[in-house]
């Protein structure tokens, strides 16, 4: 008899193949993921090919919370206005495709909304610092039993519906049931059974990924002491020191004391190397400068030399204007700036209104009495 569950596949995430893009004037995280591969066995439950293929899809648009959602010891849609409330940072998953016998897909953050949140916050900042990042996959099976399989499964999935695909920080990567135990309502309101595997490449993937961090650790402390050493010889080149000291081999070993003979030479090199690069500087460094700056300068030159030729030109036919109508001279008129030309003109122009005689008065002539002289 079939039965249906909740199961919450993880696995690890390539922390070399995430990417930063711009979408809609938006700065959002790419992280690519990985999960479900096909036929493969978990927790005695087998997925088949033909079922992966047949619902993978489902997890387009899915959303992509900070852990699996709950309330209390309960598993929760993440879609669900409980789900949204706990772990909503986001994000949300796109471009699933099955590729290579797998099911792929990016998590796409936006950074303003992940920001907005201390665990949004928290999976940026472990983005940055590349710390291990886990998915997990959050969906609903229909199991029917198996007998006597070859590959020692005891369930093999029906039917799928993807849910979630999740991102772990604080939980671990291969979760046994002891440590995610618990329910899940399903959309009928029923309490089912949560099932947490994990796929077997996480131990391989894990290891990968501290042997990578720590090369890239022992790189960075070396370049440390390189980049220190740069500052301070350019530093002092700008400052006018002609032949500033080159740090010496002594000085560096007493610095990183842990650093063996190999490792020294190929740094005294890289320092050596450095020095004969920068010891032209005081002689170039000005030209290098302005042939750096010369595209932005020649341009800023343009601009200027436009905005001249263009005011010199409605000056000259200010002045032209004045001196036709007869308001200065040529010489006052070249003299002045545009602003008074421009202000003389338009008084020029305006209309002349004649004077007014006052309505109250009455020529002596009108007064009682009053006799004009003759002959006039």
């Amino acid at each position: 008899m079939s039965r249906q569950v909740r199961v919450n596949v993880s696995t690890l995430v390539n922390a070399s193949k995430i990417r930063r893009e711009k979408r809609d004037g938006r700065d959002v995280v790419i992280v690519p993921s990985a999960t479900l591969p096909d036929n493969v066995v978990m927790n005695g439950i087998r997925y088949p090919a033909e079922v992966i293929a047949a619902s993978f899809h489902t997890l387009e648009g899915t959303l992509a919370p900070l852990g699996h959602p709950k309330i209390g010891n309960n598993f929760v849609s993440a879609k669900s206005p409980e789900g949204l409330a706990r772990g909503y940072i986001g994000a949300h998953n796109e471009n699933v495709r099955r590729e290579g016998g797998r099911v792929w897909l990016d998590k796409v953050i936006d950074v303003t909304v992940a920001n907005q949140s201390p665990g949004g916050k928290a999976v940026l900042e472990a983005i940055e610092k590349q710390q291990p990042i886990h998915t997990s996959t959050g969906l609903l099976a229909t199991l029917k039993p198996l007998t006597n399989a070859e590959d020692g499964a005891k369930f093999e999935a029906e039917t799928m519906l993807f849910d979630q695909d999740a991102i772990l920080l604080d939980e671990p990567g291969a979760a046994t049931p002891e440590q995610g135990v618990g329910l899940f309502v399903n959309a009928s309101g029923e309490e089912i059974e949560v099932i947490n595997c994990s796929i077997a490449d996480d131990i391989d993937r894990d290891m990968g990924w501290a042997i990578e961090s720590m090369f890239r650790q022992v790189e960075r402390k070396e370049r440390l002491g390189l980049l220190e050493q740069a500052k301070n010889y350019i530093t002092k080149l700008l400052q006018g020191d002609p032949t500033p000291e080159a740090t010496t081999g002594t000085a560096l070993n007493s610095d990183e004391e842990s650093m063996d003979k190999a490792q020294f030479d190929a740094l005294s090199g890289e320092v050596k190397t450095l020095s004969d690069t920068v010891a032209g500087i005081p002689d170039t460094i000005a030209t290098a400068v302005a042939n750096a700056l010369k595209p932005f300068t020649d341009a800023q030159a343009a601009r200027d030399a436009a905005d001249k030729a263009k005011a010199e030109g409605e000056h000259t036919a200010l002045v032209n204007q004045a001196v036709e109508a007869g308001l200065l001279t040529e010489e006052l008129a070249k003299a002045s700036p545009a602003p008074v030309l421009t202000a003389l003109l338009a008084n020029a122009a305006a209309p002349k209104t004649a004077f007014r005689i006052n309505g109250a008065y009455k020529p002596q002539g009108d007064k009682p009495g009053f006799t004009a002289p003759k002959g006039e």
